[in-house]
């Protein structure tokens, strides 16, 4: 049994750890119900709820926020010069803060007929961005689309020509 304060009361019957904890205006919470015996706090249930939920944002404040993968969808085979640049240089963004990016080429109709074409596409964006990226999967079909995933190029660090 754990007090308010965090002291230890030592071991006691549930009943008695109830009546000092409603005597308190506080709850009896279970900590460590898998000990011998379980362990038990008096505190404000509220409070701890606060606090669990604290904790939990902060852990996932630590973790990446965004995944790691970016998708960039192309509407169709047969897509614009602007459109295809805009879409390039998004794609190099992405790449440019360390995140996977996968292409996702629709084809519609009787486009399917002509794959080649798709797959000059998605070379072209990957050729745009073989500065930034590797083909880490290369053009594929996966039913009606044809996608292509891009990784980032590790970073390599130079030291310093000032260092000795």
């Amino acid at each position: 049994m754990i007090g308010p304060d965090g002291r230890q009361l030592g071991v006691m019957p549930s009943r008695d750890a109830l009546e000092l904890a409603r005597g308190q205006a506080l709850d009896l919470i279970e900590v460590a119900p898998s000990a011998s015996p379980p362990v038990c706090k008096i505190m404000d249930y509220g409070r701890y709820r606060y606090e669990q939920r604290r904790k939990d944002k902060e852990a996932t404040k630590k973790q990446r926020a965004t995944s790691d993968l970016k998708i960039m969808r192309f509407p169709r085979v047969s897509i614009g010069e602007h459109d295809l640049q805009t879409k390039a240089r998004k794609v190099k963004d992405f790449l440019g803060e360390n995140r996977k990016v996968r292409i996702v080429l629709w084809f519609r109709g009787r486009e399917r007929a002509h794959p080649e074409r798709g797959r000059q596409l998605l070379e072209r964006v990957a050729a745009e961005c073989a500065d930034l990226s590797t083909v880490e999967i290369p053009p594929a079909f996966e039913g009606r689309n044809m996608t292509m995933t891009l990784a980032p190029k590790a970073k390599i660090v130079s030291p310093s020509p000032h260092q000795d």
